[in-house]
């Protein structure tokens, strides 16, 4: 069983509720699920086509602006980006577009059209993504190489704490929710990729390519 983020192949249990197991990576100490858990692509859809993310929602603008604000604070104005896995509605695209930034969008279910995966980008948004990931490690080199120098990945994830209070959290129950990052694990990310994450607020991670 390897780590689906650094490929470490010594992982730990970590927790075990009714419906599955979860490991823990000794290396990168990311929390992940086996596999064999993993839902089939037609069951994935169906979970993620019960999201609520409504571009006129003021509430979900509010929850989106804990990333949109302090990663427009750092852009240059007319800065290019892409939002990675924007879901069926993508409001972060459009908030950040009345900010002045030109904004492509992607998400595997809803906005398939890969192109604007070949290009580069001044920075990369995954808001409520990396969660969802069956090959982390993968997809994360990908929009990494995707940013040009100094770009910003920024990122809105929630992050474990410990094990006790991995027990009683709400966010393992997401069927969809496999990977579970923590800011060891971005600490472990930022060194390997010469870069120090920042940590905004309790679920925004920002950071920069190397200029």
């Amino acid at each position: 069983m390897h780590c689906s983020l650094c490929g470490g192949s010594e992982p730990a249990f970590f927790h075990r509720d009714e419906r599955r197991e979860y490991l823990r990576c000794a290396e990168c100490r990311l929390v992940y699920v086996p596999p064999h858990h993993f839902l089939d692509l037609e069951a994935e859809r169906a979970e993620y086509s019960l999201h609520e993310n409504d571009p006129a929602d003021a509430g979900y603008r509010e929850f989106l602006g804990r990333l949109a604000t302090p990663l427009s604070q750092r852009l240059r104005p007319g800065a290019r980006g892409l939002d990675f896995g924007c879901g069926p509605g993508p409001a972060l695209v459009a908030m950040l577009r009345e900010s002045g930034f030109e904004v492509a969008q992607y998400d595997p279910f809803f906005f398939p059209d890969r192109t604007p995966l070949s290009r580069r980008y001044d920075f990369i948004t995954a808001t409520e993504v990396v969660e969802h990931l069956h090959r982390p490690g993968e997809e994360l080199e990908r929009l990494w190489a995707m940013l040009r120098p100094g770009g910003w990945l920024a990122v809105m994830t929630k992050l474990v704490i410990d094990a006790a209070a991995f027990e009683g959290w709400h966010y393992k129950n997401d069927p969809t929710h496999v990977s579970f990052f923590s800011r060891e694990t971005w600490q472990w990310w930022g060194e390997s990729h010469r870069t120090q994450p920042e940590f905004i607020g309790k679920d925004v991670i920002l950071l920069q390519r190397e200029r």
